[in-house]
């Protein structure tokens, strides 16, 4: 469970004394409107922030009414308020509170709406918020150049970007890449390897075991890989099995369209780094997080 919306579940139970139930419906409905408008623009954030603000005013909802309730007896809140005056029914009100009104069932609520927010704005998009640089299509996505040069320092050069396009080249530059076409998986993936994959599935998960296999066999003699942090995923076990450290970003990292405008993830981000020179890496990359090393 996040902090955030642990301490959002903390908040509100105690400030009803001047609720307005009809306004609070009235933002129910606002959010609803908006959580629709934001889900067909595939913005996650936005998408979450709507569903917050719903299931907040639900719980606010709730909260008043069983206030009422204990404040009449059960009478003068039922016989004053039903569906035909707008108000939700029964049943509807029953199910906001079986989710909503204990402050850690509110927070478990929160949380599986965080993650479903995101799920529904991968699927309508085929892949997570940003992409790897890989295909040429809308949703490429391309690592900001500080990134670049901070992994370039650690690998000394880059010898292979097997998840690429022509455009991003301009400053990855490494000596050979594939793009989509091309199919890096298809390929050896010999020297200093810089990989920021496709984030949709199961390309995700197939790039990060070949780059596993390949620094396994020795082809790879290092490498860098840029994921989301989904530390729960099989393929994010995969590759912190095989690698030497990981960096946690500190914030998100702001990924750029083929146009230059950034993105703004759901989520932050983890560099992976397999090779011999750990001290370096961690040098270089406490600037833009905090450094792991699983073995």
């Amino acid at each position: 469970m996040s902090e955030k919306n642990r301490s959002i579940a903390t908040r509100g139970a105690g400030a009803l004394e001047h609720y307005d139930p009809v306004r609070g419906l009235a933002t129910i409905d606002v959010a609803e409107v908006t959580a629709k408008r934001f889900q067909r623009a595939k913005d996650a954030t936005g998408l979450y922030d709507a569903v917050e603000l719903k299931l907040s005013e639900q719980r606010k909802f709730v909260l008043w009414w069983d206030q009422q309730d204990k404040a009449t007896g059960g009478r003068g809140r039922k016989t004053r308020f039903g569906p035909e005056t707008g108000f939700p029914d029964r049943l509807t009100i029953h199910r906001w509170r079986t989710r909503l009104k204990d402050a850690r069932q509110y927070a478990v609520a929160l949380e599986a709406a965080q993650a479903r927010c995101v799920r529904v704005c991968e699927a309508s998009k085929g892949a997570t918020d940003q992409r790897g640089a890989s295909g040429t299509n809308e949703n490429e996505w391309y690592t900001p150049q500080h990134y670049i040069d901070a992994a370039r320092d650690v690998l000394g050069a880059i010898d292979l970007d097997p998840a690429s396009s022509a455009h991003a080249q301009e400053w990855i530059q490494a000596r050979q890449y594939f793009d989509k076409q091309a199919n890096g998986l298809g390929h050896p993936w010999p020297g200093r390897v810089w990989l920021n994959p496709p984030y949709m599935q199961p390309d995700i998960a197939q790039f990060v075991e070949k780059l596993c296999r390949e620094v396994e066999v020795g082809r790879t003699t290092a490498a860098m890989l840029l994921t989301h942090n989904y530390t729960d995923t099989a393929w994010f076990h995969r590759a912190a099995g095989v690698c030497a450290a990981i960096c946690f970003t500190r914030g998100r990292v702001a990924f750029l369209n083929p146009e230059g405008e950034t993105a703004a993830p759901t989520q932050g981000q983890a560099f992976f780094y397999y090779g011999q020179d750990v001290d370096r890496f961690a040098a270089r990359f406490a600037e833009h997080g905090f450094i792991v090393t699983p073995r």
